[in-house]
C-alpha cells in the first residue's frame, strides 16, 4: 500500500513523513504518561496530598487510580489521532479497501 503525503506538506518520502508524525504523537503521549504516573504518583505526591478527592489524598488517588484513568484516556486519544493521521496520509481502512483490486470469486 502506497502512502500519499498530506496536502499541506510536500514531503519527498511519504512513508518517512507518516512515521515521523506517528513517533511525534507517541513521544507526546509518553511525556503525559510519565508526568502523570511518575510525576504525580511519586515526585509530587507530598504536595498533591494537601488536596483531597472524595476524602482521599490527591497524591494517593493519582498513584492508585488517576494514572490508570489517564492511561485509558491516552489509549483512546492515540486511537483517535492515528485515525486522523491515517486519513491524512490516505492509509485508513476505507481508502485501503477502495484502492485494493477486486478479488475474483
Amino acid at each position: 500500500m502506497k502512502v500519499t503525503p498530506p496536502p499541506d506538506k510536500g514531503s519527498p518520502d511519504p512513508n518517512t513523513a507518516y512515521w515521523r508524525e506517528n513517533l511525534r504523537l507517541i513521544g507526546k503521549i509518553f511525556v503525559v504518561w510519565f508526568v502523570v504516573s511518575f510525576g504525580c504518583g511519586i515526585l509530587l505526591v507530598d504536595w498533591l496530598n494537601t488536596f483531597t478527592i472524595g476524602g482521599y489524598k490527591l497524591g494517593f488517588w493519582f498513584a492508585q487510580q488517576g494514572s490508570i484513568y489517564v492511561f485509558v484516556v491516552l489509549v483512546f486519544y492515540y486511537s483517535h489521532k492515528m485515525s486522523e493521521l491515517d486519513r491524512r496520509f490516505g492509509v485508513d481502512q476505507k481508502t485501503a479497501r477502495k484502492s485494493e483490486p477486486d478479488e475474483p470469486e
